[in-house]
């Protein structure tokens, strides 16, 4: 029988007697581990005391920056009050809070951008400033600034609403910059050169002329106002190339057809529709039959077109001549814009607005003929002459 104690990694200590002890250890000590000095135990309390004061020294200043100072820094430097003396301040299209901040601490509006950009944080229209020439006061809290900002009253700018034609937008500045009628259209044609126009556009500015909002200063110029419209237009339209092959036609055609769809159409539904009937049309080779265009023509706006107009001798009569009139009718806005770029889905060939409110779309000349009728019957009854055709 094999004796269990000699058996390889077995000894006494396995089975319950205890184990010897190494020679100058005491009682219950592990090996090797030497008693410990007092002195030094006295020295590593101390130590863990002074760390755990720094410790806390260091939490309570850290409570003290989390409740006073709640984004961990100080305070944005910032004036009291409503300010006093005078000062003006253009925002530009476009431009962030943190450039308008800049531009107030530049004119000695207020202390600090950061003050102003975290007042306008905290309002809910904060992002909404409109640009312009703003009278304000020096020494202005960011606060009571941003209530001046963010009254459209107050800026002093130039608004040319979507679709306004060249000649009208002329006569708009004109009108608010207070100079003869007739200057800005005069600037135009004498330095075209200088508009920033396109080779593309062919020396028209008709269609570049972008609808928008533009600050207006005692420096500005109708030259000037030009300019910021032609560069606007040519921001917007450079990045349409793409969308512009897939319709068929060129950057500058997209922006004929946007103009076509805001002169016929007076919401975004109904503007990517007519979009549609015109790419529908011209994929047919049939003349697209616009009125808005002879209107264009004959410089006027009207809902009825007779027979003698669709004879018209001008290359903008789109009863006569086929594809796209040669330039843009007007200055077309965003949703003319994205009607063109991305029309409806339709087979529509024929629209005519019946009444307010109740624009027609069809791919049948049968059904088109019927709502034209209603068309002019509707007209006759408001003192109206009908038109002899329809879109």
């Amino acid at each position: 029988m094999t004796d269990p104690y000699a058996a390889p990694g077995l000894t006494p200590g396995h089975l319950g007697a205890p184990a010897p002890e190494p020679e100058g250890a005491p009682p219950g000590q592990p090996y090797g581990v030497e008693p410990p000095d007092p002195r030094r135990l006295r020295t590593g309390a101390a130590c863990c005391l002074a760390f755990a004061g720094l410790f806390a020294v260091l939490g309570a200043a850290a409570l003290v920056v989390l409740f006073l100072w709640p984004e961990g820094r100080p305070p944005a430097a910032d004036f009291p009050g409503n300010g006093n003396g005078q000062a003006q301040v253009s925002v530009a299209r476009g431009a962030s809070l943190t450039q308008i901040g800049q531009a107030l601490v530049d004119g000695g509006v207020v202390a600090s951008t950061r003050a102003f950009t975290e007042a306008a944080a905290k309002s809910p229209a904060g992002d909404r400033i409109q640009p312009g020439t703003y009278t304000l006061k020096q020494k202005m809290s960011a606060a009571s600034a941003l209530n001046v900002l963010l009254d459209p009253a107050n800026a002093n700018a130039l608004t040319i609403p979507e679709g306004w034609r060249a000649d009208r937008i002329y006569a708009a500045v004109d009108e608010r910059l207070k100079a003869q009628p007739g200057t800005t259209k005069a600037a135009a044609e004498q330095q075209l050169d200088r508009l920033g126009l396109p080779a593309a556009a062919g020396g028209h500015v008709e269609g570049y002329l972008f609808p928008a909002t533009y600050p207006v200063t005692g420096d500005t110029t109708p030259l000037g106002l030009l300019q910021q419209m032609v560069k606007e237009a040519v921001t917007r339209y450079g990045q349409v190339e793409a969308a512009a092959k897939n319709n068929g036609t060129t950057p500058e055609g997209l922006v004929t057809v946007a103009s076509l769809a805001q002169a016929e159409a007076d919401n975004p539904e109904d503007m990517a529709r007519v979009a549609r009937v015109v790419y529908n049309r011209l994929h047919r080779n049939m003349p697209l039959q616009l009125d808005s265009t002879i209107n264009y023509a004959l410089g006027r706006s009207t809902l009825t077109t007779t027979e003698a107009d669709t004879k018209l001798d001008s290359p903008f009569n789109t009863y006569l001549h086929p594809g796209l009139p040669p330039t843009p009718i007007g200055n077309p806005g965003r949703d003319a814009l994205r009607a063109a770029l991305d029309p409806a889905e339709g087979d529509w060939l024929y629209f005519v607005t019946v009444k307010p409110g109740d624009t027609r779309f069809t791919d049948s000349a049968d059904q088109h003929a019927k709502n034209v009728a209603e068309f002019n019957a509707y007209q006759a009854q408001q003192g109206s002459s009908p038109p002899a055709a329809g879109h």
